[in-house]
């Protein structure tokens, strides 16, 4: 009498839905248990719940870009980034009127930057600047317009910390030691989000940069040091176009410097005038969206693989992000259809 008391007791508690059968049929790797766009392989593999949707990062904006390699992926990049009239920096020293902050919430995120120190006396680490020039003329670079690296790099931080789910790439001409890098980068919280990339290895999807946290890659153009990883010798893990050029009908999808058989290239979109200065006259006209478009789908067919950073001066005029978003839509050069 007390057995048939409990089985009806639980029959009338499964009727209710207060008891719920909690064995789950075995999953199948290849399907999407949520729905958000990644296997339930991928999840498991990558400690997320393939039964919980909101578990999933955006990447970039969206799911479906975390299964995208670092290489299969296109950011819009400024040259000299720090050399701008908010950083106090005038033309002709100065690329873009803009600074950080503008640069960050308008969707730009590679960044051209250049390491001195203050002057031929002051050497030490803490006066590495972003400065814009070469060492070794009359003229020191930082005597004409210096920006405090590290307030900089702070600033960039934080707005990394901010968006956690965003890559971030450096690109350095360098004119200082690497061991000041190594103090710059941890004194402003960045080097233990940098990720180390090893030539022979593929790069990583983006997914796995942000679950792990290494979200910065940072390139210089000095060779690859064992002591320093992070700090990747630009011309032997990616490559460039020619930049700079007089006019437009010069621009070309060739190596300018690097090597061309690495995934990762840059993409230079910018003009110089008669006297080898940023051209702000013409910037409008290159870097307008549908020119701009046209010449990234052009070098994107004939290198066969998409530039992995598009790259220009002056980025308020024309779109140089509305078309980068543009191209991460795109699964081919030809395609038509959004990935």
């Amino acid at each position: 009498m007390r057995q048939l008391l409990v089985f009806l007791i639980i029959a009338i508690l499964l009727a209710a839905g207060c008891i719920h059968n909690t064995v789950e049929k075995p999953l199948d790797p290849n399907d999407d248990e949520d729905g958000d766009g990644l296997s339930n392989e991928w999840e498991e593999e990558h400690g997320l719940d393939p039964y919980n949707e909101s578990d999933a990062p955006k990447c970039m904006g969206k799911v479906e870009y975390c299964l995208r390699t670092y290489d299969n992926f296109t950011f819009a990049e400024t040259h000299n980034s720090f050399a701008t009239t908010a950083d106090g920096v005038y033309y002709p020293a100065s690329n873009h009127d803009t600074g950080l902050s503008a640069q960050w919430n308008g969707g730009i995120r590679a960044f051209m930057l250049d390491t001195h120190h203050r002057s031929n006396s002051e050497t030490e680490a803490e006066d590495v600047s972003f400065c814009h020039g070469e060492n070794g003329g009359i003229i020191h670079p930082c005597s004409y317009s210096e920006v405090n690296a590290y307030a900089w790099l702070e600033e960039l931080r934080t707005f990394m910390d901010q968006n956690p789910t965003q890559i971030v790439t450096i690109l350095l001409e360098n004119y200082v030691p690497s061991e000041h890098l190594e103090i710059l980068f941890n004194e402003t919280g960045l080097l233990e989000k940098t990720y180390v990339h090893n030539i022979s290895e593929p790069w990583p999807t983006l997914g796995e940069m942000i679950i792990t946290n290494k979200t910065l890659v940072v390139f210089w153009d000095d060779n690859d040091e064992p002591e320093h990883p992070w700090l990747h010798h630009a011309w032997t893990h990616s490559w460039d176009t020619p930049y700079g050029e007089n006019n437009e009908d010069e621009m070309s999808c060739e190596v300018g410097r690097g090597d061309g058989s690495q995934p990762v290239w840059h993409l230079n979109n910018w003009l110089s005038n008669s006297l080898g200065l940023s051209d702000p006259q013409r910037s409008d006209e290159v870097n307008d969206y549908d020119k701009l478009l046209q010449r990234t789908i052009e070098c994107w067919e004939e290198v066969g693989n998409r530039p992995t950073f598009v790259a220009v001066d002056w980025w308020e005029d024309g779109d140089v992000v509305g078309v980068v978003n543009t191209i991460n839509e795109l699964e081919s050069w030809n395609s038509t259809s959004t990935s």
